[in-house]
């Protein structure tokens, strides 16, 4: 691809690191933002900055948050007393998606792989235990892929919970094994929250 401008040859370099995003889709997003007002890149690359300096983990629930807590866990309405343990925040705002869950979350930040170096102490896990440890968690909602590695992990925090904390359960199985939460449709995953089930280690 020939370009008669460094300046534009630069800007298709950069959107095309972007996940998804090819050279020629890259160039369609150039000429697009050229024929914008000069006023709509600016505030287009401002928020991009804004975002990137300012974004912060949630300091309850590692959600992406603008202030100390995310909106989730600052929210009165929501109950405070349920706590959906996800993966990655991509699962979270899947079941946000669904409209059918109304309780809190916790970002685990990943699952237990062994093969991949990750272990317990690299995840999210002791703040959700200290989360516990108040006393006001009623249930705590396992809504982790259902992987080897998710199973794993699950079954790890049960062993940490049981038999003395809150209700443990899991979602239904309408998603598939072996599939990732991100993927399912938005009908299948709110009735895995509302169908969820008790869950034992044993």
């Amino acid at each position: 691809m020939n370009f008669s401008s460094k300046l534009i040859e630069k800007a298709v370099d950069a959107f095309a690191t972007l996940p998804g995003i090819g050279r020629k889709t890259a160039l369609r997003l150039v000429l697009h933002l050229l024929r914008q007002d000069i006023r709509f890149t600016e505030q287009f690359s401002a928020a991009l900055v804004n975002m990137r300096a300012n974004i912060r983990n949630c300091s309850l629930c590692h959600n992406l948050a603008d202030a100390e807590q995310c909106q989730i866990c600052s929210d009165p309405r929501r109950d405070h007393s349920l706590i959906c343990v996800v993966e990655g925040v991509r699962d979270l705002m899947a079941i946000e998606d669904t409209g059918q869950y109304r309780g809190l979350y916790h970002v685990l930040g990943g699952v237990i792989s062994p093969i991949d170096g990750i272990g317990p102490a690299d995840l999210n896990i002791d703040s959700l235990l200290q989360r516990i440890d108040q006393g006001t968690i009623r249930e705590i909602i396992m809504a982790i892929s259902p992987t080897i590695e998710g199973e794993t992990t699950v079954f790890y925090i049960s062993k940490k919970i049981q038999p003395n904390g809150p209700q443990l359960s899991t979602i239904a199985r309408g998603v598939a094994f072996g599939g990732d939460l991100e993927y399912a449709d938005e009908i299948t995953l709110g009735r895995s929250i509302v169908a969820r089930m008790p869950y034992s280690a044993k």
